[in-house]
């Protein structure tokens, strides 16, 4: 087709030119001998014929062949669009079958028929192989997402294999055993004070996370999970760089939808860290069908759990405790720890406790601002403690508030109060943060107290492992 659009283009304009050329002939003058010889600039003259010249009454070869060209570019364009519409409509009509079929994947495995769902999963795989879609086109990010279910329901069901789900699969099994004795006497002895301080903060978060835990239906003993994880200090920081109450490292924290940027870490956020935790739990328990196991993996990573697994002489999990003395040494305290604290708030009175009560829940209003301030000058204008607004939004890193639309936290009755002070507040911007290069001789400590901030910040900001190790050189960075 484009070829004869092509040659016919070749044909008009050659018949174009011909009759462009007779034109010119026909007005050119017939020559007389007796006449006077005429200037080049007169003959010019005498040869325009009255009104239009031939260039007007002849159209432009070029410009016709514009408009050709123009056409043909829009009927190309035209059946493009066409052909993608008509592929589109192929691809979503594959991707609908594709989901199919995990849900019948899904069916099949809630009958324990596991090697049909892996069936039936890889010929959902197989599909989606087959699906050429460009990198702009508006259904990457659908195809990206049916690898990612198909990718993680072969991963539950491949995990299942490893698991014998017995009775402790809707609760927790708190066993009175060595392990869990020798942390409860942990907890009555040198870690007295600070479990029963912990206890005591537990009263913040604690209905509010029962209520996410009601909802999701896992077991209500979870509530104590970040006694054993943070202590319930919501800016706790680990070795590991695990912050927040739950302790989230960056990566699972971004899995589980937690933002981090340079104005908030929602790891430190209470409800939002609170939700991506169940999550979390919940996906940990369909994975391995034990909450002892689950809990080590929360610890430790799923992975982990799983070479565990692998590497003993039968390949399923069929006693928590058999697993427990293969898991890495922090890991193998971790979910006695936890029984050892359930066991003792339950009965207190047994293990020679006499809890302090519990400090009362936080309320707040919330407000929606969408301009940087900072806290102590908004306290400040509402003639209240920094520090109440501070401990209310924990997830703000420079407590100032970000540049972009954020629902501040804000004691109950002043949400008017506030919206009044910030419009007479002056914008305020983080400053940039400095590099600091380690000198001989210096230790973290010292650059600390230079700059006026905490070693713990520091090992924040700069993802250092163990802070007494720094070398001369190293780029430390310090927050504004």
């Amino acid at each position: 087709m484009r070829s004869i659009k092509i040659y016919a283009l070749i044909v008009l304009l050659t018949i174009l030119a011909s009759c462009f050329h007779q034109t010119k002939v026909k007005s050119a003058p017939s020559p007389n001998p007796s006449s006077s010889p005429l200037s080049g600039k007169e003959k010019e003259i005498k040869t325009e014929p009255p009104g239009k010249t031939a260039a007007q009454i002849v159209p432009n070869p070029a410009i016709i062949a514009e408009e050709i060209k123009q056409q043909m570019e829009e009927e190309k364009a035209l059946a493009a669009e066409e052909i993608q519409i008509k592929e589109n409509e192929e691809v979503a009509s594959l991707f609908e079958e594709i989901l199919n079929l995990c849900q019948e994947a899904q069916t099949a495995w809630e009958r324990d028929q596991l090697d049909e769902a892996l069936s039936i999963l890889d010929r959902a795989y197989g599909l989606l192989l087959k699906t050429n879609i460009a990198a702009e086109s508006p259904l990457i990010q659908e195809k990206n997402n049916l690898r990612l279910l198909i990718a993680q329901k072969i991963q539950q069901i491949s995990a299942s294999r490893l698991v014998v789900v017995g009775d402790n699969h809707r609760t927790i099994p708190l066993e009175e055993n060595e392990e869990v004795l020798a942390e409860i006497r942990s907890f009555q002895t040198k870690e007295r004070k600070a479990f029963e301080e912990a206890y005591q903060r537990s009263g913040f978060y604690r209905e509010m996370i029962l209520e996410e835990l009601r909802q999701a239906g896992l077991p209500e003993e979870l509530v104590w999970l970040p006694l054993i994880e943070s202590f319930y200090k919501v800016k706790a920081l680990s070795r590991a760089q695990a912050l927040g109450l739950w302790q989230f490292i960056a990566s699972t924290g971004y899995r589980f939808g937690l933002k981090r940027d340079r104005w908030i870490d929602e790891r430190m956020d209470p409800i939002k860290s609170t939700r991506a935790a169940v999550r979390y739990l919940s996906e940990l328990h369909d994975l391995f069908g034990d909450w002892s196991t689950a809990l080590a993996a929360y610890n430790c990573g799923e992975i982990k759990v799983q070479n565990v697994i692998r590497t003993q002489k039968v390949n399923y999990l069929d006693n928590f405790w058999d697993l427990y003395r293969r898991l890495p040494h922090e890991t193998a305290r971790f979910v006695p720890r936890f029984i050892a604290a359930v066991l003792i708030i339950k009965n207190p009175e047994k293990y020679g406790f006499n809890l302090p009560e519990p400090y009362p829940s936080l309320k707040w209003e919330t407000v929606r601002i969408s301009r940087p301030v900072k806290l102590s000058a908004l306290a400040k204008a509402m003639e209240i403690d920094p520090a109440e607004l501070s401990f209310l939004n924990p997830e703000l890193r420079h407590d100032g508030t970000p540049n972009y639309p954020y629902d501040l936290k804000v004691p109950v009755g002043t949400a008017e109060k506030v919206l009044l002070a910030i419009q007479n507040l002056p914008q305020w911007i983080p400053p940039e943060p400095v590099i600091h290069i380690v000198k001989p001789g210096e230790t973290l400590s010292a650059i600390a107290r230079r700059y006026r901030t905490t070693v713990e910040v520091l090992v924040r900001l700069n993802n250092i492992k163990n802070p007494r190790l720094i070398r001369p050189g190293q780029r430390i960075r310090i927050s504004g």
